[in-house]
């Protein structure tokens, strides 16, 4: 008996150095062993590391099945409830995903992760009240849960909650400092708030926390184009199109700001790239009146009249 023991064991500790090492093949075919040795099929942590694991590699029939051999098991085992929701939340069937973080939630009412991705569906799927509410059992559980804060911080922005939003983005900056989404969310906070050149110092941030995040270069020098400082504002959105070059909105914004500053060839090569990056953008382009210093050019009239 104790031999057996021990293989299941063994086999169970070989897998777990594979996935240590990113080789999760490896690792199932360890799992697999255990599960083969004796007590493998009935050991409730076994089956969760491999229904995860299928899981990863986008096994979900093999996946589901590992779940469901552990509630054959121990019916109120919450996590394998948690990890049927998941998969179905993956493949966007929300009202199943629903029912079963609510069923892992109701086994385990201190289950932190189930009240977080439950609220994310709900957000995802226009159902802002109870995003909020679990957002916020999100953070009653675990109190540091960065992307709750930032989340329900969004939330409440959207609906101009703006002195709770901001908060929120406050704490959860004191537990993540430089992340650029909360920094770049913060900076969209500000703005709201009338507090101009704290949000310049947030999108900063955000850019020098993560240059490939184009939105912060956006809206940065949005705030310079409607201080008029259209050379700034240009300046910014070279800096980002050299990290981010296929961001439209940086190549049209710059051509604005070109547009504006009299340097129409430049202008019009940006408002080129923009509409061969996003050809729907051209209906707009033709009504936007910071253009007009390049329609009469020439090249302009050739390609849009």
């Amino acid at each position: 008996m104790a031999n057996k023991d021990y293989m299941l064991n063994n086999y169970k500790i070989i897998a777990e150095k594979f996935i240590d090492e990113n080789k999760p093949a490896k690792a199932m075919s360890f799992y697999q062993k255990a599960y083969k040795s004796k007590g493998g099929s009935t050991d409730v942590e076994l089956l969760l590391d491999m229904a995860v694991l299928y899981d990863e590699l986008e096994d979900d029939k093999k996946a589901q099945k590992k779940y469901k051999e552990i509630l054959d098991i121990d019916p109120n085992e919450a996590r394998a409830y948690y990890g049927l929701a998941i998969i179905y939340d993956n493949k966007e069937d929300y009202d199943t995903a629903i029912s079963y973080y609510k069923k892992a939630i109701e086994l385990n009412p201190k289950y932190n992760k189930a009240y977080f991705f439950l609220a994310n569906v709900y957000d995802e799927t226009g159902d802002k009240d109870n995003a909020i509410l679990n957002y916020k059992k999100a953070i009653d559980t675990n109190p540091s849960d960065f992307w709750a804060y930032v989340n329900l911080g969004v939330i409440y922005e959207e609906r101009n909650k703006n002195h709770y939003a901001h908060e929120l983005m406050k704490q959860a900056l004191q537990i993540e400092p430089n992340n650029y989404k909360a920094l770049f969310n913060m900076g969209v906070i500000l703005k709201k708030l009338g507090q101009i050149e704290e949000a310049k110092e947030h999108y900063y941030s955000s850019i020098n926390s993560n240059p490939y995040y184009p939105y912060s270069y956006l809206n940065l020098g949005v705030i310079y184009i409607e201080e008029k400082n259209y050379t700034k504002a240009a300046d910014i959105f070279t800096q980002g199109i050299k990290y981010n070059n296929d961001a439209t909105s940086l190549y049209y914004n710059r051509g604005c700001c070109y547009a504006q500053l009299t340097q129409t060839e430049k202008a019009l090569k940006d408002i080129i790239k923009a509409v061969e990056l996003y050809p729907e953008l051209t209906d707009f382009m033709k009504q936007d009146k910071e253009l007009d210093p390049i329609r009469p050019l020439k090249a302009y009239k050739e390609l849009f009249e």
